[in-house]
């Protein structure tokens, strides 16, 4: 079997999240785990940190590659990567999913082509 090297990777910032929803570690923790199911991915496992006084960072393993996100709740504000290797696996359907969730008033993003011998960065 030849395994192809290709992978999507998009790093989203969202500001403006209700800090309520940006320190509630379990909440966040389902949200992740629901956005990777959705574009199709398989949680492998799910490593989280609730910081003091607050903020939190959870990693998501996944059999294609990872998610993660990383909070600051006295700023309003999310960084969040997904990386997926193959064709087959969709991270904007997480992206989007999890602008459902946190409702972002703002949010900027760069998507990214992996592996195939060099770095195409994607605008639309």
């Amino acid at each position: 079997m030849q395994y192809s090297t290709y992978g999507r990777h998009i790093i989203t910032d969202f500001w403006g999240v209700e800090f309520s929803v940006l320190n509630d570690l379990e909440l966040l923790k389902q949200h992740m785990i629901e956005a990777a199911e959705h574009s199709g991915a398989k949680v492998l496992s799910v490593s989280s940190e609730k910081f003091d006084p607050f903020g939190c960072t959870i990693l998501l393993l996944l059999s294609e590659s990872h998610m993660s996100i990383h909070t600051y709740p006295e700023k309003k504000f999310a960084a969040i990567d997904c990386f997926t290797c193959g064709y087959d696996k969709i991270p904007q359907l997480a992206i989007e999913y999890l602008k459902l969730k946190l409702k972002p008033k703002e949010l900027s993003a760069i998507r990214l082509i992996r592996g195939l011998h060099g770095i195409e960065i994607i605008d639309d």
